[in-house]
């Protein structure tokens, strides 16, 4: 029997829409894969959204807004249609924001009036908000912003304690909207019992549809690995990037993401920009690789190999002695790192 590898193709991908393609499958793993990965994309990626309203003279969800055509319940359904990104920057657990309106005058309040802290940003800025019908009044609020997932009704916000003029509101963490796919035959040779796995994702814009896709395959590969390693006798090691198999990383720690190690933002989005994102995939990484990346520095490197080590882990050893002049063939010194978040 031909052994196939199978491999996966972006046929098209935008903002909003991608299609992948993957194949060459063995029968029956398409529509496997294809369901798995359907329900991790509609229930389990994280996303940020309104989770809470203060309007400036509103007590509750039934009050009207002097001067605003809509009343407040329907400016809260409104709310519910602005998408926003939260740029993370190496927080596992980012702490609620604030974002907020403020205008005056006659007008059309949309998603382009919201003011946002620099990690936040207004993925559908053309979205109505409200209209204001008097020129001589305004629209004055504040809006908190949480990272979750799925659907969140109001009263379910554990969070967000009764307070007299906070106005929870439902929020649809979920970045991910749609998701298709369809299972086609295909061939490699002589052989025609093959399966070719065709996935559709849109999404909000707050992720991108291959950023998405891989995410829920990290969250599969995570549950799957309970399974791998149920069995003593059988047990799955991680495979590390020289393509030996060891078990010196916890299983707890080769799957979690870099954000648990709380690393600066200039660490963390060197990394990221990497493509480096669980801890598993950074102890296989040598100094002088992470030397490479660019803007990645001595500073950034000391602060790698401390926060491994206060989990009893390093960075990969190859021939040369730890600390060597080798990092210093990146040709980016400490001085010029950057401190931009990308």
């Amino acid at each position: 029997m031909e052994a196939i590898t199978p491999h996966i193709e972006t046929m098209e991908e935008n903002e909003t829409y991608g299609k992948f393609v993957v194949e060459p499958l063995e029968r029956g793993f398409g529509i496997t894969l294809g369901n798995s990965l359907r329900r991790v994309l509609l229930s389990s990626i994280p996303g940020a959204a309104i989770t809470s309203v203060k309007i400036e003279g509103v007590l509750h969800e039934f009050s009207t807004i002097p001067g605003v055509k809509e009343d407040t319940t329907e400016l809260l359904l409104n709310l519910k249609d602005i998408h926003i990104k939260m740029h993370r920057d190496g927080a596992s657990k980012p702490e609620p924001r604030t974002i907020w309106i403020d205008v005056k005058g006659a007008g059309e309040v949309t998603g382009a009036d919201i003011r946002t802290p620099a990690d936040i940003e207004i993925v559908n800025p053309e979205t109505h908000i409200a209209t204001i019908s008097d020129e001589s009044a305004g629209l004055s609020m504040e809006m908190t912003v949480e990272i979750g997932k799925g659907y969140v009704l109001p009263e379910k916000h554990e969070k967000i304690k009764p307070t007299i003029g906070v106005i929870p509101v439902g929020s649809q963490f979920t970045p991910v909207t749609k998701v298709n796919f369809i299972v086609e035959p295909t061939r490699v040779g002589h052989r025609t019992d093959l399966e070719r796995l065709v996935l559709e994702i849109w999404t909000t814009g707050a992720i991108a549809p291959s950023e998405a896709l891989s995410e829920s395959a990290r969250i599969l590969e995570r549950h799957i690995r309970l399974f791998a390693e149920f069995a003593g006798g059988s047990r799955l090691e991680p495979f590390d990037a020289t393509g030996a198999y060891g078990d010196e990383i916890p299983l707890a720690a080769r799957d979690a993401r870099i954000e648990e190690l709380d690393f600066s933002v200039r660490t963390y989005n060197c990394l990221k920009k990497a493509n480096i994102l669980t801890i598993g995939e950074l102890v296989q990484i040598s100094e002088q690789d992470l030397m490479g990346i660019r803007n990645f520095g001595k500073k950034s490197l000391a602060e790698v190999k401390e926060k491994l080590a206060q989990m009893g882990l390093s960075l990969k050893r190859i021939g040369e002695p730890a600390g060597g002049s080798g990092g210093g063939e990146s040709g980016v010194s400490e001085e010029s790192e950057s401190e931009e978040a990308y």
